[in-house]
């Protein structure tokens, strides 16, 4: 499948770059040193293939090997980084992140959709609100998350029915919408506001709540976030005092995205990640 979710021509599908990603996303916080027999339990390739890949990342600079363990290299950050400089969205919505950040006191969040997941691309930290570690490329479920809602709601039906039919609509807490009528009907109403507010769904007591970015054309192209929890705050609270903030601040974003014009540029040689 592309990332259209349409099948790929095997002519035009190259395996060793597949494998070689999948050897890449093996390296994760739970197992951040692994040896290549621990690679290839968790990839389902075999040893010899894994040799294989691992000496070319190796010689490409991507890992380093330390005894009989490998460790992915700060190369591997340049990838983000060639994202972050060529979609002009992270750039602009930085500083406006930090502006939610500063007027709530809570953290604030740039996502797209990948597949069945929301993918971070920018964000500004206040508080830790979550057990897990949410950055820039954390992958979260897109069903339970008011950033999901968003990006499902305003998506079209092919990206609803991904959703459900890939995904499944897994309990993650006693609150998950597990029910794929039900989950429609939230996206319904998410459609009919204009914003989401999710409560306890992904982790018991986080709240959040999103609103679309639109672009000049009104497609959403990103869902921007604010997080907190249920000990500090109310859906109701969010609803009345945060969400205004979050229409304000996207429509700037989208203003100024229709002043620059999101047209790729080159990443600088020796170019620094600005993000914190």
């Amino acid at each position: 499948m592309n990332e259209r979710g349409a099948p790929v021509n095997e002519r035009d599908y190259i395996q060793s770059i597949e494998r070689g990603f999948a050897v890449l996303l093996a390296f994760d916080e739970e197992t951040p040193s692994p040896t290549s027999r621990e690679i290839a339990e968790r990839t389902g390739l075999s040893r010899p293939a894994v040799r294989r890949i691992l000496l070319t990342l190796q010689h490409l600079g991507y890992v380093t090997a330390d005894g009989q363990r490998w460790k992915l290299s700060p190369r591997v950050l340049t990838i983000g980084q060639h994202f972050a400089a060529t979609n002009s969205i992270v750039e602009v919505a930085q500083p406006h992140l930090l502006r939610v950040a500063e007027r709530t006191g809570e953290s604030a969040s740039l996502a797209q959709l990948d597949g069945i997941d929301v993918i971070y691309v920018a964000r500004v930290h206040a508080r830790r609100v979550l057990s897990l570690n949410v950055d820039i490329g954390t992958r979260l479920p897109a069903h339970a998350t008011a950033m999901g809602r968003i990006l499902a709601a305003f998506g079209g039906s092919q990206v609803v029915d991904r959703i459900i039919d890939e995904g499944g609509l897994p309990s993650l807490t006693s609150r998950t919408i597990t029910d794929s009528i039900v989950f429609r009907d939230a996206l319904h109403r998410v459609r009919v506001d204009g914003f989401a507010i999710v409560d306890g769904e992904l982790e018991e007591g986080f709240l959040s709540a999103s609103v679309p970015v639109r672009d000049t054309k009104g497609a959403t192209i990103a869902a921007m976030a604010y997080s907190t929890s249920r000990a500090r705050s109310t859906p109701e609270q969010v609803a009345e005092e945060v969400i205004p903030v979050l229409r304000e601040v996207a429509a700037d974003i989208g203003h100024d995205l229709s002043v620059l014009g999101d047209r790729p540029r080159v990443l600088a040689l020796g170019a620094r990640n600005t993000f914190s």
